[in-house]
């Protein structure tokens, strides 16, 4: 159930029909408040209340019960870029993660302890890109500009636990621990994902 104002129904129906929601009913007060019912799976749901937040900006309310059991239905869709994926183990570093984000963004901060395989940003691209965020820069006894003195990151995206499980595709998985939220590849080597890749290319 979504109480919202009209301005709001076309993108809220849009994602909800991409999550394999239908609407049920519709109630309009003629005041420009809508309250809109859908029937959606419960895997349509993951990730939704922070995105309907985006959508409405604020200007909506939405919850959910249970209303039974059915037999699965058609996958839920998502369009996502690739991942930015860790090639090396290491500690990260503000040159290798500078380098990651002409690439796409990124989800760690400079220090933090990455291994091979670890999905370490958004690849701006469609496809998954390998880093190194671990890269030293080499030092040199001349600064060639003003940009070597200080590199700015952008802020890393924070995704909740809930985001991260809307967010991986199948290839990928959420490593929860007490003290962090960190997204993998279900084959940490690159060489070994290519090798799978070609394996079940092979079989089709």
């Amino acid at each position: 159930m979504i109480d919202t104002i009209e301005p709001n129904i076309g993108p809220v129906t849009e994602e909800l029909s991409r999550r394999s929601g239908y609407l049920t009913n519709h109630f309009n007060d003629g005041k420009s408040n809508v309250r809109l019912e859908y029937r959606v799976p419960t895997r349509g749901l993951i990730g939704f209340r922070s995105v309907f937040l985006t959508l409405t900006r604020g200007e909506g309310v939405v919850s959910s019960l249970l209303a039974g059991y059915e037999p699965l239905g058609q996958a839920v869709t998502q369009s996502r870029n690739g991942a930015l994926v860790a090639t090396n183990m290491g500690s990260a570093t503000t040159y290798g993660l500078n380098n990651a984000q002409e690439r796409g963004s990124t989800f760690v901060e400079p220090g933090l302890q990455v291994y091979e395989g670890m999905v370490v940003g958004l690849s701006r691209y469609p496809y998954d890109v390998p880093v190194n965020i671990c890269k030293e820069k080499k030092q040199t006894n001349i600064r060639s500009s003003t940009s070597d003195i200080a590199v700015r990151l952008s802020p890393p995206v924070q995704l909740s636990l809930e985001e991260s499980l809307a967010w991986i595709e199948d290839d990928e998985l959420v490593e929860v621990t007490p003290t962090s939220v960190r997204l993998r590849k279900r084959i940490l080597t690159n060489e070994d994902r290519l090798k799978a890749r070609k394996d079940s290319q092979g079989r089709k």
